[in-house]
């Protein structure tokens, strides 16, 4: 088992996981959002070598436009 805060909010998962996954997971669909793992935000060519482990803090925050 492992423990991550994501958004501020602590959740568990069985295991280790890329990226990707967890955002599936989690049920993000929208096409464009922006994540920090560990205070670094992560370029989106970065989000599939990223993996989710143990006590890693996340921020994933959806991109909107507007004026």
């Amino acid at each position: 088992m492992i423990r991550v805060t994501i958004n501020g909010r602590p959740r568990e998962f069985e295991r280790e996981m890329p990226l990707p996954e967890l955002i599936k997971r989690l049920e993000i669909t929208h096409p464009r959002i922006a994540v920090a793992h560990n205070g670094v935000v992560l370029r989106q060519d970065e989000h599939t070598a990223t993996i989710v482990r143990d006590g890693d803090t996340l921020e994933i925050v959806r991109m909107v436009g507007g004026g």
